[in-house]
């Protein structure tokens, strides 16, 4: 069954019964959560600051992808 034809029928149920369609995006249900333990990771590429070549970041927030 191809997906847009699902959808369709998902609608279609939603619309029989009164139900409420919510959409959430899964893909960044966790960007930016809160960190509990210490996270450090080296200086991205192209934004290496000059004379801090050897430092690293500590992370307060998560990092998606």
């Amino acid at each position: 069954m191809p997906i847009i034809t699902l959808i369709i029928v998902l609608f279609a149920l939603t619309s029989f019964y009164k139900l409420y369609v919510h959409q959430m995006d899964v893909k960044t249900t966790f960007l930016n959560g809160n960190l509990k333990e210490k996270v450090y990771m080296e200086q991205p590429k192209g934004f290496i600051f000059h004379g801090n070549e050897e430092k690293v970041c500590k992370l307060i927030k998560s990092l998606y992808g």
